[in-house]
């Protein structure tokens, strides 16, 4: 990172590296490839070609590690199956864990975004094969791209043939025998190809269309609390192996005195194929029964093909747990535990559906709750003022047609959803003035709230927008905001 250092963007950039005893760039940035540069060509050549243009030297460890890094990051968050792939991009077995992000579109979009956030351009694609992903996330995500399962080889039979993963001095001899797209290489007989340019044409076509498999060896740094089971013959009774790799790794958690908070089960399978499932905990735990269970619950979506011959069990994500002590008949009764069952719902459903609500300091009703993760900590907030609150608070108020006998009393009669209600009882107003701090709009604004009772013994919460008779205060309709139970 060249932070301060960095050239203005529209200065050309590139790196520059040595292939044998030459010269050349490795990567360009866009202002550069605008310039006519590109990668492969000759540094001394660029020199000339652009004058203003800053060349650095490239540091291929450098790049390397920090891919490992950005590998590990998706790990932990998104998939059990995540490896880098050099030099640019990270390869994720999504398979079973896009339902946790919200479906396949959620999970890359939410990916993008925190790249983005993280000042790092990226552009993701989900497909069948390792092979079509690779090739739609570099010619074809704009910037995200599912394809929907089957259509992986139609979708990238348009794409240029670089898009193969094939070396550079392969992609320029195909181009100058008239094959600029994939479905060119996929239409020509492959014995030619094959006798000149070798085995790797086919190969590469052969992974993107499904024919041929291409195993992703997963991140997992020695940090990792990781126990594993091979056998001599393939595995079939999985629940049973779940169980003795849970305890084992129980042991090795205890003994660096952590507990688990996701879990990472990985089965080899005996035709190279790799199918994982993943679970997690609201809390770090290191009770055997209950992380076999979570584990267990997942069996039907494992496939175990022809059988698996390796199973790794990891914990890609431990936080420090003490000891508990005994609890004696004496003492007093602890908490309930429902940590189990948040754990349950929470792999079952997926974590994002399931949360609870915390109070925030605000008066704004809409702004004074917050979606909180079930067992987060008690943030210690509550809410204000002695007037009672509705049970259930609308989303955004609704607007409602009322009748009112004076312009600051509560309505006679008011239509809510095509409903014509009278009002049998009141009670208010409660005046909430809102927050002037955060716009001008907000700065004389105030809210008059009344609790209302119709004929039929239903209970409403509804405001007007303003005092009832400063135009500035606000628009002076009335709105339905929340109803009692």
């Amino acid at each position: 990172m060249l932070g301060d250092a960095a050239p203005p963007p529209e200065t050309p950039l590139v790196l520059v590296g040595r292939e044998g005893r030459r010269r050349e760039i490795l990567a360009a940035d866009a202002a550069a490839q605008r310039a006519g540069l590109r990668i492969g060509m000759a540094a001394s050549k660029a020199q000339a070609l652009v004058r203003d243009l800053v060349m650095r030297d490239a540091e291929p460890d450098a790049d390397l590690a920090a891919l490992d890094r950005l590998a590990l990051w998706a790990l932990r968050r998104y998939s059990p199956i995540v490896a880098a792939n050099p030099p640019d991009g990270l390869v994720i077995e999504a398979t079973g864990a896009t339902h946790l992000h919200g479906g396949e579109a959620a999970m890359l979009a939410d990916m993008v975004a925190r790249l983005k956030a993280a000042g790092l351009s990226a552009r993701a694609a989900m497909a069948d094969t390792w092979g079509a992903a690779h090739a739609l996330a570099r010619f074809a995500a704009r910037p995200t791209l599912v394809v929907p399962a089957g259509e992986s080889a139609a979708a990238i039979m348009s794409l240029p043939i670089a898009a193969l993963r094939l070396p550079a001095t392969t992609v320029d001899s195909l181009r100058r025998l008239g094959l600029d797209h994939i479905g060119d290489l996929e239409r020509t007989p492959r014995a030619p190809l094959a006798l000149r340019f070798g085995s790797d044409i086919g190969r590469r076509l052969d992974q993107a269309m499904r024919r041929l498999s291409e195993p992703i060896d997963p991140i997992r740094p020695a940090e990792i609390a990781e126990v594993r089971r091979q056998f001599p013959e393939p595995a079939e009774t999985i629940a049973r192996y779940i169980a003795k790799l849970v305890s084992e790794l129980c042991i090795l958690l205890e003994a660096r005195g952590q507990g688990a908070r996701r879990l990472d089960l990985l089965c080899h399978r005996v035709d190279a194929r790799m199918v994982a499932v993943r679970v997690g905990t609201a809390l770090p735990v290191r009770d055997a029964t209950r992380l076999t269970r979570l584990l267990t619950d997942k069996i039907e979506t494992i496939d175990p093909g022809f059988g698996i011959e390796l199973m790794r069990l990891a914990a890609t994500i431990a936080e420090p747990l003490d000891a508990k002590q005994t609890i004696s008949d004496l003492a007093a009764p602890p908490e309930a535990d429902i940590s189990d069952l948040i754990d349950t719902l929470s792999n079952r459903i997926g974590g994002d559906r399931l949360y609870r609500i915390v109070p925030v300091q605000s008066d704004v009703p809409e702004r004074s709750v917050a979606r909180a993760a079930p067992a987060s900590p008690d943030p210690g907030a509550s809410w204000s003022g002695s007037w009672p609150r509705p049970v259930r608070l609308l989303a955004s108020p609704e607007p409602i047609e009322t009748v009112a006998l004076l312009p600051d009393h509560p309505p006679v009669t008011f239509t809510w959803r095509g409903v014509r209600r009278r009002v049998r009882r009141a009670d208010g107003p409660e005046r909430i003035f809102e927050e002037w701090w955060r716009s001008e709009a907000e700065l004389d604004a105030v809210r008059d709230y009344f609790r209302v009772e119709d004929d039929g013994g239903e209970r409403f919460w509804i405001f007007r927008a303003g005092d009832g008779e400063h135009g500035e205060t606000g628009s002076q309709r009335w709105f339905l905001h929340g109803i009692f139970g």
